[in-house]
């Protein structure tokens, strides 16, 4: 291995703030209760298994694999296609994100809005479209990266560089405190769904016929050489992979920071409308829980958000968890670094005074540790600076 990449995934650098014994501590080595790689304070010990340095082992298999994908999708992109044929690998493509975006991530890990039998199928299959991994296990290690963000338990860790936080975390095994933290992240929600267990044990033939056997058949129907269609596929899928992961890596190292500049998520309008709205990043990682992952309105930069909002019409999407107006103002003057149009206009004002524009009574505290609604770190207190929308009347 390339010896630059070896140094930029086994020593990693940088500060940013953590939360320890419940409290954030600034321009530390802490994140997440995490100093200098180990574990503190209530999320973990410090046994001398830790201590251990950490050796890192590539999954070959997982390299070839990822070199041949990317190899194929190369020509896949410079073969000659129908544009009826494009056309459908673009639609394809955008059925597959949703699940990532309104599924996986909004919906199972989240826990950002409610959904009735018959929508949480239709996401189970659009995940599994995807061909990533089963829900059970995305969930779990974005729950953990939400909990652990940037440190030794966080599974794209992004102070490990931008080639691990993209794709280079797949190809290494896992680090032991991202496994470690992973038995102990809360899943209950998830673990009970029959639907999910189901998804799991099928998984590789499902996600196989869903992802390549259908277009497959599809575009033959259509009249394409196989040797189009194959490529062609790949091109989609390592498209729609890459999206994916920029979210890991770019929108952790570029861009605005306009709710906590102490944190590494950033917002990217580009990551933003490529991932069809995931690259609000900072404001995620500061209310989790938001169904729209990001404040702005209306859908030209969040199409996730528009697919909620549509089976919210239908009455199969309730309780769409946001947050008000007023606590995302207080953040932004408390914590932001200065991009967002209420610091500007406090600025200009001349009336960014924290004492003045942070009532006390009204004061949520910082949450961006949480995975999300549900977790068992928020407390009823919390719970009641959360805006619902569509509130749930019967789930069939």
């Amino acid at each position: 291995m390339d010896s630059n990449l070896h140094e930029s995934i086994c020593h990693p650098e940088g500060k940013q703030n953590g939360y320890v014994n419940g409290n954030i501590v600034a321009n530390s080595n802490y994140s997440n209760g995490i100093k200098n790689g180990e574990i503190k304070n209530g999320h973990a010990g410090t046994s001398t298994e830790q201590k251990q340095e950490y050796k890192m082992q590539i999954k070959w298999l997982n390299v070839l694999l990822f070199a041949y994908l990317h190899g194929a999708a190369l020509y896949g992109m410079i073969m000659p296609w129908k544009w009826s044929s494009f056309a459908v690998c673009f639609v394809y493509t955008a059925l597959a994100g949703f699940g990532t975006t309104v599924a996986a991530h909004r919906y199972f890990t989240h826990r950002s809005f409610k959904a009735n039998k018959k929508l949480r199928w239709i996401l189970i299959i659009l995940q599994t479209t995807c061909a990533q991994e089963p829900i059970l296990n995305w969930a779990r290690d974005h729950r953990v990266h939400h909990k652990f963000t940037d440190t030794d338990a966080d599974p794209y860790n992004s102070r490990r560089g931008f080639f691990f936080s993209h794709i280079g975390w797949l190809m290494v095994k896992k680090h032991p405190e991202v496994i470690r933290q992973g038995k102990k992240i809360d899943m209950s929600d998830l673990e009970s769904d029959p639907m999910l267990q189901f998804q799991r044990r099928w998984y590789h033939l499902l996600a196989f016929l869903l992802n390549l056997g259908i277009p497959i058949v599809f575009l033959t129907y259509m009249g394409e050489p196989f040797s189009v269609i194959w490529h062609g596929n790949i091109f989609r899928w390592v498209i729609q992979l890459n999206l994916v992961w920029c979210v890991n890596s770019v929108a952790h190292l570029y861009g605005t920071k306009p709710y906590d500049k102490d944190i590494s998520p950033t917002d990217s309008r580009l990551v933003g409308f490529l991932a069809m709205g995931e690259g609000w990043h900072n404001y995620h990682h500061v209310f989790p829980w938001d169904y729209k992952t990001a404040e702005l309105p209306g859908y030209g930069w969040n199409l996730s958000t528009a697919v909620i909002d549509f089976f919210a019409w239908l009455g199969w999407a309730t309780e769409l968890k946001t947050v008000p107006d007023a606590i995302i103002k207080k953040r932004v003057l408390r914590t932001g670094d200065g991009s967002h149009p209420y610091s500007i206009a406090a600025v200009e004002e001349n009336n960014n005074n924290l004492s003045d524009e942070i009532d006390a009574q009204t004061q949520i505290r910082d949450t961006e540790h949480f995975w999300g609604f549900g977790d068992k770190e928020m407390t009823s207190e919390d719970m009641k600076y959360v805006h619902i929308i569509n509130p749930e009347k019967k789930i069939s």
